[in-house]
């Protein structure tokens, strides 16, 4: 039995990259976008899946929109970086539920190797493996949650390390250093933080500031953020070792076995950069 899925914002780069996943899976795609002749309206009344993927912002307006058109056989989701808006107001309708956020950007060449966060919320699980097989089958890995813990642990992957890394580049700027002022002097791990901070800078402001500013859990993480630095400044600028080698062992500990695995992993990365 073929499925029919519907994506409001399908024109533009995610939409479009999941056009071709489920295309690919062999399903028929319809799509919706701002300059299309046909509407999400239209989509709600034929497609046995709903897919919204416009910008954080408009998407609990979009889904509000929709949620009245849709009957209990049919399939709401979105594509959204922050869940626990969404998914409750997609639960206002009468269809089955369920959240997806790709971690990753829409410029990747397939879903190999990439990961999907799902958080199912009202969703029988034949019709959610399904949808889940799709993803499987082109070699992306799935991780199940829930709106709220989705949230609270992306304040920290996403809310803490777009500020660190806005607030990196924010600092070179105040004391008056660009990058290429640097490039002789760049170790190889510079050069990967200076990485995350152009790739960072090279895309969609708006996109950033939607992750920071609309995610209910992030204002808690940067208050954590700002208190940590003046604690550490306060050591360095005491000049207290042995403060700082307490607080650096404490760290240590708290990360565990995962620094063993990043220096690995950097290592890798340093030796791919040195031989290009």
């Amino acid at each position: 039995m073929r499925v029919l899925i519907g994506i409001v914002g399908g024109t533009g780069k995610m939409g479009a990259f999941f056009h071709k996943v489920f295309e690919k899976a062999g399903w028929d795609v319809m799509i919706s976008g701002r300059a299309t002749a046909v509407t999400s309206r239209d989509l709600a009344s034929v497609c046995d899946v709903l897919m919204v993927s416009v910008p954080i912002r408009e998407t609990v307006h979009v889904v509000r929109t929709l949620a009245p058109l849709l009957y209990e056989d049919q399939v709401f989701c979105d594509l959204t970086s922050i869940k626990t808006g969404p998914v409750e107001a997609m639960l206002a309708s009468n269809a089955q539920v369920v959240g997806f956020h790709p971690m990753f950007g829409p410029t990747v060449q397939s879903l190999s190797g990439q990961a999907i966060v799902a958080t199912p919320a009202r969703c029988e699980q034949e019709i959610l493996e399904r949808i889940l097989g799709v993803f499987r089958s082109q070699g992306a890995t799935v991780t199940l949650s829930t709106p709220k813990e989705h949230d609270r642990i992306m304040a920290v992957v996403q809310g803490l390390t777009h500020f660190v890394t806005l607030s990196l580049a924010e600092t070179m700027r105040r004391v008056g250093v660009r990058p290429q002022d640097t490039m002789a002097f760049m170790s190889p791990v510079y050069q990967m933080e200076m990485g995350l901070v152009g790739r960072l800078l090279s895309q969609d402001p708006s996109l950033y500031a939607d992750i920071l500013e609309l995610n209910p859990h992030v204002p808690p993480v940067l208050e954590a953020c700002e208190k940590s630095l003046a604690s550490i400044r306060k050591i360095v600028e005491a000049q207290d070792t042995g403060a700082f080698e307490k607080v650096f062992r404490e760290n240590s500990l708290h990360v565990g076995e995962y620094c063993e695995t990043a220096a690995r992993e950097s290592d890798m990365l340093i030796a791919a950069m040195v031989k290009r």
